[in-house]
């Protein structure tokens, strides 16, 4: 059986991508791209960072699925971001990687073979997870940084055993 419990999870991380449609996605304004929103990053750091774990996930997603297990190397995300120059990316860019990635993603994570959910994964030095909890994780992550990057996005979403509330976060200076 492939898929049919992820379904769910599939659907929520490909809806969050419709907060990022094109210029209307939050903070598309020029200087709004800039102002800082957490641990001194930007919108455009955030997104990139959103990013590089679309990209990091899905070669963890898939590996997984074709392994018995996985070992993935940890992730630097300020290095990351400092050498990818996000800062200097164009936002429109940024946003439609983002959105696209994550909706091909969805996709993927639609299409886990059930039984592969349970395969442990060891992140850098981590302690393993099962890839249904890397998939799970992937979407609290996400939602943790949309409410960052959106300073009214508000979503209640059942993820795994429990209800997760992501409330609206205040930009920082």
């Amino acid at each position: 059986m492939i898929g049919e419990p992820m379904k769910e999870l599939s659907d929520k991380v490909s809806s969050s991508g419709s907060v990022g449609r094109g210029d209307s996605f939050p903070g598309a304004r020029g200087g709004e791209q800039q102002a800082r929103v957490v641990r001194g990053w930007s919108r455009k750091q955030v997104l990139g960072h959103l990013i590089d774990s679309a990209s990091n996930n899905h070669q963890r997603f898939v590996r997984a699925a074709l392994q018995t297990a996985l070992d993935f190397p940890g992730y630097d995300q300020d290095g990351c971001v400092r050498v990818q120059a996000v800062e200097e990316a164009d936002w429109t860019l940024l946003v439609s990687l983002w959105a696209g990635y994550n909706r091909y993603l969805a996709h993927g994570i639609a299409h886990l073979p059930v039984s592969k959910l349970e395969t442990l994964c060891r992140i850098g030095s981590d302690e393993p997870v099962t890839l249904r909890f890397l998939a799970e994780d992937y979407l609290r992550h996400l939602l943790h940084h949309l409410g960052q990057l959106v300073p009214h996005f508000t979503l209640k979403t059942r993820i795994g055993a429990g209800w997760t509330c992501m409330p609206p976060l205040h930009r920082v200076s």
